[in-house]
C-alpha cells in the first residue's frame, strides 16, 4: 500500500495523526523479517478477494446511481425526498411498490392497508371489533416504511416526539416504529397529494 496510501486510508477514516501513523505502520512492516509457509500464495489470495469487494463496491455504488436516475425522473420525487428518512433508494422502494400512483389506494387508510400498518377486521361468530395485523400485505412496501421511519426517528424532531410518546404508552421499540410508520403514511399521502414539501409541523389532515 505504501506511506501514502495508507495515509489517505487513515485521514478518510478520521484518524488523528495520520501520517505519522501510516509512516510508523509501514517502517514495521518491513523490518519484519519473520517468514511463514504460504505466506506469498495468502497475500495474492488477499489481494484477489480485496480486488473482488472493490469491484462489487464499485458496481453496487453504479446500480444506486442508476437507481437514483431513474427515480428523479418521477414526478413526485422531489416532494418526496423532503420527508425525513426517504432517500432515493428508499424512495425509488416506495415508488415501485405502489406503481408510482396513489390514486390507486383512494385514501391514506388504504395505503397503509396495502403496507400492512393498518389492523384489519378480524371477526368471526358473535365476537366482533377485533383487529390484527393483515395477513396479506406488501412486504417491499412495509419495509421501505419501516426503514425510514427509523432513520426519522433520529433526525427529525416531529417523528423523535411521536415514538417516545408511543414508547411512554409502553409500546416496544417494533410497536413504537410501526405507529411512526403508519402516522407517516399520512403525511407522505398528503404532501404527495398537495405536490407540497414536508414541513415539521403538525400534520396535515388527510383527504380523499
Amino acid at each position: 500500500m505504501g506511506v501514502r496510501r495508507l495515509e489517505t486510508w487513515l485521514r478518510n477514516r478520521k484518524v488523528s495523526g495520520a501520517g505519522a501513523l501510516a509512516a510508523r505502520a509501514v517502517e514495521a512492516a518491513q523490518a519484519q523479517m519473520t517468514a511463514l509457509r504460504g505466506e506469498q500464495l495468502g497475500a495474492e489470495l488477499v489481494g484477489r478477494l480485496a480486488h473482488s469487494v472493490v469491484a462489487h463496491n464499485n458496481e453496487v455504488a453504479e446500480l444506486d446511481a442508476r437507481i437514483e436516475a431513474r427515480f428523479r425522473q418521477h414526478h413526485d420525487a422531489e416532494v418526496i425526498l423532503t420527508m425525513p428518512g426517504m432517500g432515493p433508494t428508499l424512495g425509488a422502494e416506495f415508488v415501485a411498490a405502489t406503481g408510482g400512483d396513489l390514486t390507486a389506494f383512494a385514501s391514506p387508510d388504504r395505503l397503509a392497508g396495502f403496507a400492512g400498518l393498518a389492523p384489519v377486521p378480524w371477526d368471526s361468530g358473535k365476537v366482533s371489533g377485533n383487529l390484527r395485523r393483515p395477513r396479506r400485505y406488501h412486504r417491499g412496501l412495509q419495509r421501505a416504511l419501516h426503514l425510514s421511519a427509523q432513520v426519522s426517528e433520529f433526525f427529525c424532531p416531529v417523528s423523535k416526539a411521536y415514538y417516545g410518546r408511543k414508547r411512554k404508552e409502553g409500546k416496544g421499540h417494533k410497536q413504537a416504529v410501526l405507529a411512526l410508520a403508519r402516522r407517516r403514511v399520512n403525511v407522505l399521502w398528503a404532501v404527495i397529494r398537495d405536490k407540497a414539501p414536508f414541513q415539521a409541523g403538525p400534520p396535515r389532515a388527510a383527504t380523499a
